[in-house]
């Protein structure tokens, strides 16, 4: 991606670690470089990213039988080349970040009501449950967001980082806690000593975007703009507040409205597709990277 258009924006012994982890998060933020790109964009490369991990659960083009934002299907991805993953994250009753993507535990675990309603502790021990089609190949369980990051940082290279904020579920809670989600994010950023160019952090919330931008200001942001909403009216958003990305779902892929955002001085970040002439057609809008369900197409598409 091409994000380089906009500036990004008591003792003794406890007075030393004190002293040392402010330390430690000066250094992690000096040596950030301003937002820049989430990838050395050359002329028509396009960024990789699994949506949801693999994508989610489908029966044919291709088979998936992991869930959406599971520990497997990001490895999957990521096993397949792709340059890094998206994934969901709410905020659990005991305000630690975990990754799931539906508005209740209902529908693809064993759990009932919302990621809201329960503590981490029990929410990581909800197997998921996608149908006997797939649960014969799957046996994966709910994670937490650290986790994820603990996993990264292992890689030779970190992989790329989209982090899509559900700050609304099914149970009511519809961003009052929202405040809570972005300070914990902000610490596991630091804790994990995230490159911030290789994290992007998306909500269609534009409270939770200002306040990111106070709490990790080397970090790209990305408004993301519902199907029916005005792209105009997004831009102008996005920029009154600093962002650096516009994020738009596959039906509002076409270069018209790709280049729109383009030329606003916003990178162009596409999320769906699964055949492969959706996929081509998200391509040929010529977007800035693309969160794809099925990464072994798009990476054939592009000849990669």
């Amino acid at each position: 991606m091409r994000l380089t258009k906009r500036a990004y924006r008591i003792g003794g012994g406890v007075l030393l670690s004190v002293g040392l982890l402010g330390a430690g998060r000066l250094i992690w933020e000096s040596n950030a470089a301003v937002p820049g790109p989430l990838i050395n964009r050359h002329a028509g490369h396009i960024q990789v990213i699994g949506h949801a991990g693999s994508g989610f659960f489908t029966p044919l083009n291709p088979f998936n039988p992991l869930p959406p934002s599971s520990m497997a299907g990001v490895e999957k991805a990521l096993a397949q080349g792709a340059d890094g993953v998206e994934i969901d994250v709410q905020l659990s009753q005991d305000s630690i970040p975990i990754l799931y993507h539906d508005p209740t535990l209902n529908t693809m675990t064993t759990g009932r009501g919302c990621v809201s309603q329960q503590p981490a502790a029990a929410l990581v021990k909800l197997p998921y449950r996608g149908g006997w089609g797939y649960d014969l190949f799957q046996d994966e369980r709910i994670v937490t967001l650290e986790t994820l990051l603990a996993r990264a940082a292992r890689y030779p290279q970190h992989p790329y980082l989209h982090l899509d904020l559900h700050e609304h579920d099914g149970c009511g809670e519809e961003y009052s806690r929202s405040p809570a989600l972005v300070r914990a994010l902000a610490a596991l950023v630091r804790r994990y000593k995230v490159p911030p160019d290789r994290l992007f952090i998306l909500t269609t919330y534009q409270p939770t975007l200002r306040q990111l931008k106070q709490e990790l200001p080397r970090v790209p942001l990305g408004l993301e703009v519902v199907q029916d909403e005005n792209l105009m009216d997004a831009l102008a958003a996005a920029e009154s507040i600093g962002v650096q990305a516009i994020v738009m779902p596959k039906a509002m892929a076409t270069p018209e409205q790709v280049g729109q955002v383009q030329a606003a001085g916003f990178d162009a970040v596409l999320f769906g597709g699964r055949s492969a002439g959706s996929i081509r057609r998200l391509v040929a809008s010529h977007p800035d990277a693309i969160e794809v369900d099925n990464v072994s197409q798009l990476l054939r598409t592009l000849q990669r």
